[in-house]
């Protein structure tokens, strides 16, 4: 039996984006939708393109009509947030017709508003990368180590707050993970500390990003499961940083005047978790 790997093809660009310069570069391609790096009326303007190819499996009528639903889902979270005053992109341009238009086989796209920086994750990881190798600095609890955690500490609080401002306006995000938080830096220069082998900097707004799975809602259930995924999120992906959680929880409460109920929501949200953990 011989077997062969070829290489992903992605589907082919929308007309609009075929002869841009520079040409659209892929970035990550996930199981709904690819997301590429573009610019936007020229070319020192970079610009986030995401795409919803068309599903072959599907009718093409189903198809135009799911990726039209959901395009269109999408874009009116941003364009409601972003009304709110929620730090998200902005939308620039979209098309959810289709990228042959009514006669093509689906597929959507919506250009939106590119944001400098990198994930949260990034910067976790980095900051618990820097502990690990100065673990003496922890241990003596030094000038340095307060100043670090500090800063930490200060950054999630702002991610709580931006999340009890999400929750304010009506949205939920459907998958809060620290690669869908996004740290747009203060200073251009935030990389000069990891270069001096001083604590990585943290300092930048949160930008919330990919709301492919969000929704309008009022439920603090809702709105408790939300604050559940992020919390997991801390859980798996940065074990040193899960402890100042808490953090995150009262920047919630600072920015969203409703956070008891849905913090209230949150406990009865975790014993279910436990409870399916200890069931398997």
């Amino acid at each position: 039996m011989t077997t062969t790997t070829e290489t992903y093809r992605p589907p082919p660009l929308p007309s609009l984006f075929a002869t841009t310069t520079p040409p659209p570069t892929l970035l990550t391609q996930g199981a709904e939708a690819h997301l590429y790096k573009t610019v936007f009326l020229d070319a020192s303007t970079p610009a986030a393109l995401k795409i919803r190819p068309s599903k072959p499996y599907r009718h093409p009528i189903l198809d135009r009509r799911l990726t039209r639903q959901r395009v269109l889902h999408e874009a009116r979270c941003l364009v409601k947030l972003i009304r709110e005053g929620v730090n998200v992109p902005a939308v620039l341009a979209m098309d959810w017709e289709g990228q042959n238009g009514e006669s093509g086989q689906g597929g959507s796209w919506i250009l939106m508003e590119w944001i400098d920086g990198a994930p949260v994750r990034v910067a976790l990881e980095r900051w618990e990368a820097w502990l690990a190798k100065n673990k003496g600095l922890a241990e003596q609890n030094t000038p340095q180590y307060q100043e670090g955690t500090t800063r930490v500490r200060d950054l999630l609080r702002r991610v709580g707050q931006t999340v009890g401002a999400l929750h304010k306006a009506g949205v939920i995000h459907g998958d809060l993970t620290t690669s869908n938080l996004m740290l747009r830096p203060w200073k251009a220069d935030a990389e000069v500390a990891l270069e001096a082998g001083e604590c990585p900097s943290v300092d930048g707004d949160i930008v919330l990003i990919d709301f492919g799975l969000a929704g309008q809602s009022a439920s603090d259930e809702d709105r408790a499961v939300d604050l559940y995924v992020l919390e997991r999120a801390f859980g798996s992906t940065h074990p040193r940083t899960e402890p100042l959680f808490p953090e995150v929880l009262q920047g919630y409460r600072e920015s969203y005047k409703g956070a008891a109920g849905a913090l209230k929501k949150l406990e009865e949200v975790r014993m279910r978790g436990r409870k399916r953990s200890m069931l398997g």
